[in-house]
């Protein structure tokens, strides 16, 4: 079994800062780390190789330094790190993201055997998107089961597995034929420690490291700012609001009265919500 990991390396999202001109994220001197999500699909692909056996791959498209961030991840228990790093890259959006990713994936399949699995967590904290997963999917004609909270099972020999799968209202129980591609939920496993060993041979470790060019990348004009379609017009946080909190005092009433005073206090300060409500209701 071949499992392949996307990680990104990102800003830590209490230091981040964006460009004035190009609305891109400036991630020149601020610290990084790797995506969180990401630590949680990680993880569901360890347990995998430790009940199925198997080799993980772990993968990442960034500059150079997010080399850091593969050994990181090899110091968990990832067995291999590829590193796409070009120039090319640079200003990506989700759509070009995708298309490298997924190119980078054929050749890790041509170059260390057929991939069964790709992980990723379900978004980035420097994005929030969610779309890279499902846009790897797309691409490389995967089976796609997004929002995953747990695996339930993987059979080999006849090449399916089952995961549960968070919904609006429930939990869905959903399975589907290898390969596929898994987005992984937060707070569905932790990391594990790696040995001390491990974590040795993660710092010796050989990444490998491909150009667009080594990563078999034909039409590179899909790929960095020339391939990203997303315009971003205007960056900005939002104002801070004048209006304070206000306490209601509501001791002494019983359940009853207690909807009705709260209801008839926030109508008296805020007359104009009152008059909005009416006007939803009776439209």
């Amino acid at each position: 079994m071949h499992i392949v990991v996307c990680i990104k390396q990102v800003p830590d999202s209490a230091q981040i800062r964006v460009h004035p001109v190009t609305n891109t994220i400036m991630r020149q001197g601020v610290p990084t780390i790797i995506n969180p999500y990401d630590l949680f699909a990680l993880e569901a692909a360890l347990k995998l190789r430790d009940l199925h056996g198997g080799k993980i791959t772990v993968l990442t498209m960034g500059p150079p330094m997010a080399e850091e961030s593969l050994r990181r991840a090899l110091s968990f228990g990832a067995d291999r790190a590829v590193l796409l790093t070009d120039r090319i890259f640079a200003g990506s959006d989700t759509l070009a993201t995708s298309y490298a990713l997924s190119e980078a994936i054929r050749k890790i399949g041509e170059s260390f055997g057929p991939v069964d699995i790709v992980f990723t967590g379900k978004q980035t904290i420097d994005g929030d998107t969610a779309q890279v997963g499902p846009g790897i999917a797309k691409r490389l004609d995967l089976h796609q089961l997004t929002y995953v909270a747990a695996v339930q099972e993987l059979d080999l020999k006849a090449g399916s597995i089952a995961v549960e799968r968070r919904a609006e209202g429930g939990v869905q129980v959903l399975s589907t034929k290898l390969p596929c591609l898994i987005t992984m939920l937060e707070g569905t496993n932790e990391i594990r420690r790696g040995s001390i060993e491990v974590a040795l041979n993660a710092a010796r470790a050989e990444i490998v490291t491909w150009s667009a060019a080594a990563a078999g990348i034909g039409n590179t004009a899909k790929c960095g700012l020339k391939g990203s379609p997303t315009v971003v017009k205007r960056v900005f946080a939002p104002k801070p609001r004048s209006e304070k909190a206000f306490q209601i005092d509501l001791s002494g009433l019983g359940p009853d009265a207690i909807a009705e005073s709260a209801m008839a206090e926030i109508f008296k300060r805020l007359p104009s919500l009152e008059k909005e409500l009416t006007q939803t209701l009776q439209g």
